[in-house]
């Protein structure tokens, strides 16, 4: 069991973690700013809106932007006009400059606390962010934060949460694959994953330390409401998706990557995609949103 961390303890280490993780972590998660990327960024914003909401958001600030997946996916799109990017890692801040410029696209960088944010009052129509809300030692601090930052009748939008039923269930298509890994390889002829050049990686041994928090719905409703936030909704994304999603992704891991067929990749990209269509028109309007992996968030500040 790791240890308990202080809240100046966990920024620090999420601040050590993901810039260390910044140079591969495109790589590791399969970012995307092409076609497919905008396709999934844009279908969770789209649905944690809902129908009627605003088409294009003047203002936005993300709230812990990495690489910026979702802020720049976003004004490609039109769906935000002044961009501005906040993350406690600087190293994940120069990667989304550099991607920036890469796609010619002009945002606005500054490393920053999510519990102390150095913007003005008002001075958004949207604070976004994909799976951050958990790094964050003190949620409602920080929500409240956003609420100061907004203009009045202003909205937030949270993706990307792990719940914390959710997060239970996922352990078992985990521990499912890493039983059934071995048989795996021998059928598609993969030999094990080579032990990293240099030992592990420098990330590793944090990785179990910047995820503090995993949420149920109650407990997200609850805290943007104290922040003064009103229309609070909260709602789960991916189940069957999600569970197809780490057993693949726990025997790819065990395999060396060279050996992975061609064939096994687009069955899981292809299955993973046809399994998130049924979560969304299936399974979401229908189960309580603990029961899936990810939570999402959205509320306004009130109209004056």
């Amino acid at each position: 069991m790791a240890p308990v961390l202080t809240a100046e303890e966990i920024r620090d280490v999420n601040t050590r973690y993901h810039d260390v993780a910044a140079d591969h972590y495109d790589a590791k998660w399969g970012i995307d700013f092409g076609e497919l990327g905008a396709e999934q960024v844009l279908g969770k914003v789209r649905k944690a809106l809902g129908d009627g909401a605003a088409s294009h958001f003047p203002r936005a600030l993300e709230i812990g932007a990495g690489t910026g997946y979702f802020t720049l996916n976003m004004l490609r799109a039109g769906l935000i006009g002044q961009a501005t990017c906040s993350d406690i890692s600087p190293g994940m801040l120069s990667t989304l400059q550099a991607n920036a410029e890469r796609l010619d696209l002009e945002v606005q960088t500054k490393p920053a606390d999510a519990e102390a944010l150095p913007f003005e009052d008002a001075s958004f129509d949207l604070v976004f962010g994909h799976a951050v809300l958990h790094h964050i030692p003190d949620l409602e601090r920080a929500l409240a934060e956003f609420a100061r930052v907004l203009a009045p009748g202003g909205t937030i939008v949270f993706a990307g949460e792990p719940s914390r039923y959710g997060d239970r269930l996922a352990g078992v298509p985990k521990r499912a694959a890493g039983a059934l890994a071995p048989v795996w390889r021998r059928a598609i002829g993969a030999r094990p994953a080579p032990p990293p050049e240099g030992g592990a990686s420098p990330d590793a041994a944090l990785e179990v330390f910047v995820d503090v928090h995993a949420f149920a719905p109650g407990e997200l409703t609850r805290a943007a409401k104290s922040a003064g936030m009103v229309d609070v909704r909260v709602r789960g994304e991916e189940l069957l998706a999600n569970w197809f999603g780490w057993t693949n992704r726990t025997l790819e891991a065990t395999a060396d990557p060279r050996d992975v067929p061609w064939g096994w990749r687009q069955y899981a990209y292809r299955g993973y995609l046809l399994l998130q269509g049924l979560d969304r028109s299936l399974l979401e309007p229908r189960l309580p949103a603990g029961m899936f992996y990810n939570l999402m968030l959205t509320a306004r500040t009130p109209s004056r």
